[in-house]
């Protein structure tokens, strides 16, 4: 979707335009008749040392600018993702509202909730109603409750014989 009135700068139209180019099965066969057409010079220039810094150049120039076009590229598509994932969870009223925008948390935070996913597909597959449902927020209402039953003073009717 495109905003309107707002045109790409100079490098994305660029940086779109390459990568597409880049991706397709064209891009391809023009690479590998270059390796051939170099591969075939080499009886020509003797197998020189010229001969091959030809290819290993080359090659390098354009693997260090491909890096570049596909980590922006993966830059762009990861974020277009992680958009469209945050309007299915908040779209959804049984979703929780704080996966949204998760993919700034820690290594570690990220560890734990992938532990508690974990937890929740095992007690999945336990149920036997298929309908019923585990969620983030759910466990933690849960957890609350079991707080309170466990830490509730317990009134014993103690009788000191007095």
């Amino acid at each position: 979707m495109k905003i309107p009135g707002k045109k790409n700068n100079l490098f994305e139209q660029f940086s779109n335009a390459a990568t597409k180019f880049t991706g397709s099965s064209s891009a391809f066969i023009i690479a590998l008749l270059i390796v051939i057409v170099w591969a075939v010079s080499g009886p020509v220039f003797h197998y020189s040392e010229t001969w091959q810094l030809v290819i290993n150049t080359g090659t390098t120039i354009i693997t260090f600018l491909m890096v570049f076009l596909i980590q922006k590229a993966q830059n762009k598509d990861g974020k277009a993702i992680q958009l469209k994932l945050n309007e299915l969870l908040a779209a959804h009223e049984r979703a929780s509202n704080r996966m949204v925008d998760i993919e700034d948390l820690t290594e570690a935070e990220l560890d734990q909730l992938h532990k508690f996913y974990v937890t929740l597909a095992a007690l999945a597959k336990q149920e036997t109603d298929i309908h019923c449902s585990h969620s983030i927020d759910a466990a933690q209402e849960v957890s609350v409750m079991k707080a309170k039953h466990l830490f509730k003073p317990k009134h014993h009717g103690t009788t000191s014989g007095k």
